[in-house]
């Protein structure tokens, strides 16, 4: 009987979807294995199920094309992170709906495209005795026991960009800007584009910020004739103190949906200081479009290396990319946590070396003119 698999997509869309399909497909092919695709996440694996049998003949154009073929879902049944990340048990009944599927179509493992959540709910599947194989997905780069995640080199190149042309626009008019990047707990994207785009300013959800701080940033580079600011935002980034700042209420069966902050930081900054200050929320334009060259390369290498796992038997485990190789490692080791921008590290240190501002430097009192 010829071996068949399955591989579906779990939580956001992001660059770099289609080159893993594609890689694990064609290289499914070259074993005489068959590949089943399973629509709209892990919800194609429930009544009515949802899926294409993938012709590797067929992936030549996905390479560099974005989003997912499959379709992808981040709230539903099997939502294993709720509200600010809590984590929810999938209920037993779905999990042995979700076998039985596998069962009956004769699949002998599972891709799980995804991030920490998802990769939670793969987890609850694989101890449930389904044969599971995860690859790292997710834009915010924080999934613990892998170096990079793909389809964040491509969330940098976009934000990157972003940071150019606000730059342009407001050394011209002499404003602050201020842009919102995705970041929910993690500041990766805000840091990394942050430095490659020269921002003045940089504010993650691991370093609470003081709009003292940040003013004393404006003026401080008014005072050396820069009329101009150039701030990056993660959306998790919070005032100290103070709370997420969210763009709906929570929702039952997703986890809660965070933006706003650029024009919080925007409008206070034109309260204190006067200056005329503009927010831009990148959003979806993140997850949209080509991905990058080493997105692209990232994502053969995963989806290949998950298809040598599977003939391995070495299931419950990740593809991980330890530099220079990617490498299989339990699943243990990545899910029950985020992976944030360590506060103490080289690239903290890089940016206040730099004269970034992080929104905590301390500001003491105006001194005099008379002193």
């Amino acid at each position: 009987m010829r071996n068949r698999i399955g591989i579906l997509v779990g939580g956001g869309d992001c660059p770099g979807l289609n080159a893993v399909i594609r890689a694990v497909v064609k290289a499914s092919a070259l074993r005489g294995w068959e590949v089943l695709g399973f629509r709209g996440g892990f919800e194609g694996l429930l009544s009515p199920v949802c899926y294409d049998v993938l012709d590797y003949r067929q992936m030549g154009a996905l390479l560099y094309r974005g989003g997912t073929i499959l379709g992808t879902s981040n709230k539903g049944r099997f939502s294993a992170k709720i509200g600010h990340g809590e984590v929810r048990t999938v209920p037993s009944e779905i999990v042995l709906e979700a076998r039985q599927t596998l069962c009956d179509l004769g699949c002998t493992a599972l891709v799980v495209l995804g991030g920490d959540g998802t990769l939670t709910i793969a987890h609850q599947l694989w101890q449930a005795g389904i044969p599971i194989v995860g690859i790292p997905k997710t834009i915010d780069n924080d999934l613990h026991g892998t170096y990079i995640t793909f389809g964040f080199d491509s969330a940098v190149a976009c934000a990157t960009d972003a940071l150019d042309r606000l730059t342009t626009t407001g050394e011209s008019h002499d404003r602050v800007m201020a842009l919102e990047v995705m970041g929910r707990y993690a500041g990766w994207i805000a840091m990394s584009a942050g430095i490659a785009g020269g921002a003045d300013v940089i504010l993650i959800p691991e370093i609470p910020f003081t709009f003292e701080s940040i003013c004393a940033k404006v003026r401080a580079r008014e005072a050396e004739n820069k009329k101009f600011t150039i701030i990056i935002v993660a959306e998790g980034a919070r005032e100290e103190g103070g709370d997420y700042v969210s763009s709906h209420g929570l929702e039952a069966d997703r986890e809660a949906r965070l933006g706003g902050i650029a024009s919080v930081v925007a409008h206070e900054i034109e309260r204190r200081t006067g200056k005329e200050t503009r927010a831009c929320v990148l959003g979806h334009l993140q997850r949209g479009g080509a991905p990058t060259p080493v997105d692209r390369q990232l994502c053969t290498r995963f989806g290949v290396v998950a298809v040598e796992m599977i003939a391995e038997g070495l299931f419950g485990h990740m593809a991980a990319f330890r530099p220079p190789e990617i490498v299989p490692i339990p699943l243990t080791e990545v899910i029950g946590g985020i992976r944030q921008v360590p506060v103490d590290g080289e690239m903290i240190r890089t940016t206040r070396a730099l004269g970034i501002s992080l929104g905590d430097e301390r500001v003491g009192p105006p001194v005099s003119a008379a002193a």
